[in-house]
């Protein structure tokens, strides 16, 4: 009937009213710039409280500034790693230098001496000898060239020179010593190889 007065189930009523209730505080969520997820009571699900919203953003500022923090302790762990690199790098820099001051001295003294040429040569025949006494305490040793069988790996070619009292592919001449420090090669040694032909031919 169009004039019968329309009745409300108690069920319907408490649902709508729980729907109000819901959508209520959404809006006042709203309007504080913050979300919280809500569902309608209606639907038999259940609503995020307040209590756990706020739990969950404390929660989530402390995982952000945790995060900050340990970029914040990589970065310092970086810095002290190039630090440390720089200061290890300029230590051995320096010990090394120290070894070679005193061949300076002695070349600075044979340069300011007024002998004789011969003089000369023996005191640049000392001073070399006091330079391959400083290599060997590095560890640094020459790279066996004349006689020995060339080797790519250590010997660099500049060409080959025809000699009979060299087996074939030998090192024939030095002309730039190289040096290696222990295992590893620092520079190739530069040499002329012989060229046999009386071995080739056989």
């Amino acid at each position: 009937m169009l004039g019968a007065e329309l009745t409300i189930s108690p069920e319907a009523a408490a649902a709508i009213a729980a729907a109000e209730a819901a959508e209520a505080e959404s809006r006042a969520a709203s309007d504080e710039g913050q979300t919280l997820p809500a569902v309608a009571a209606a639907t038999g699900e259940d609503t995020v409280s307040r209590t756990d919203y706020e739990n969950l953003k404390m929660e989530r500022d402390q995982l952000l500034d945790r995060l900050a923090r340990l970029q914040a302790d990589f970065e310092n762990a970086r810095k002290r790693g190039e630090r440390e690199r720089l200061e290890f790098r300029d230590y051995a820099t320096g010990s090394v230098v120290e070894l070679f001051l005193p061949v300076l001295d002695n070349f600075e003294l044979a340069l300011k001496s007024g002998g004789t040429a011969e003089q000369l040569r023996s005191g640049v025949e000392l001073i070399v000898k006091q330079m391959e006494d400083v290599l060997r305490q590095l560890q640094v040793q020459a790279v066996p060239a004349i006689g020995a069988e060339f080797d790519p790996r250590h010997h660099e070619a500049l060409g080959s020179v025809e000699r009979l009292d060299l087996p074939d592919q030998h090192v024939a001449e030095e002309i730039r010593r190289g040096y290696r420090l222990r295992e590893r090669l620092l520079r190739p040694a530069l040499v002329r190889v012989a060229s046999n032909p009386k071995q080739a031919s056989e």
